[in-house]
């Protein structure tokens, strides 16, 4: 690699890739190394990019924290871009290896500059990173247990009691008895769910639950 700090893109969406170029062309110390619609696609090649900017979302299914671990494996830097719609991926998010999170909103000053402190191997701070620290369930005495977290995330995704049982082979009573529990502490903290769409909305809301994905 040269002289100047080299970034990478992986973004499903062309016109995001042409931006960021455009952007990482005109900034000086930067140089633009290439755009793919992957991380397999991306670490395929021998390394080539101090920094890499990964989308929040892509469209392959993949989660956040396998993509920035298959990046750090391959020897780069992760920033990851977000559009802020899905507050359960910049949760998870937060618990990679990533400098951080931007939004691809940002002002192109804004933008660069943290991309430009990001491949130096800086972490960047950010509204959405803090936030998603400070609520993290996992990070704090989550009102949960394990189990019902696993259990929340499949009943409310539309599950029944009998097949979360099938999925945790656990019995359908003790299903149950979980979603009692959980319904009992949301309803201790203040935060009511009598309904399976309350236990949805609860989820989301925790992190618990993935937002869904769009197109």
């Amino acid at each position: 690699m040269g002289q100047g700090a080299r970034v990478a893109i992986v973004d499903d969406h062309e016109l995001v890739g042409l931006a960021i170029r455009s952007l990482v062309d005109r900034a000086p110390g930067l140089e633009f190394a290439r755009h793919e619609r992957s991380v397999p696609e991306m670490v395929r090649s021998a390394l080539d990019a101090n920094l890499v900017l990964l989308d929040l979302s892509l469209r392959d299914d993949s989660t956040p924290h396998e993509n920035v671990s298959a990046l750090r494996a391959w020897g780069a830097h992760v920033l990851v871009l977000t559009s802020g719609e899905n507050p359960f991926l910049v949760r998870e998010a937060s618990r990679t290896d990533a400098l951080g999170v931007a939004r691809k909103s940002s002002p192109g000053q804004d933008l660069i500059a943290v991309i430009t402190a990001a491949a130096a191997g800086e972490h960047v701070p950010s509204t959405e990173w803090a936030s998603a620290l400070d609520s993290d369930p996992i990070l704090e005495s989550a009102p949960l247990t394990r189990r019902e977290r696993e259990v929340l995330s499949l009943y409310a995704s539309g599950m029944g009691a009998r097949e979360v049982a099938t999925a945790l082979f656990v019995s359908e009573n003790t299903v149950n008895d979980h979603l009692r529990r959980i319904r009992s502490v949301y309803r201790l903290v203040g935060r009511p769910a009598t309904t399976k769409v309350d236990l949805y909305r609860r989820g989301i809301e925790d992190g618990f639950v993935p937002v869904p994905r769009r197109g």
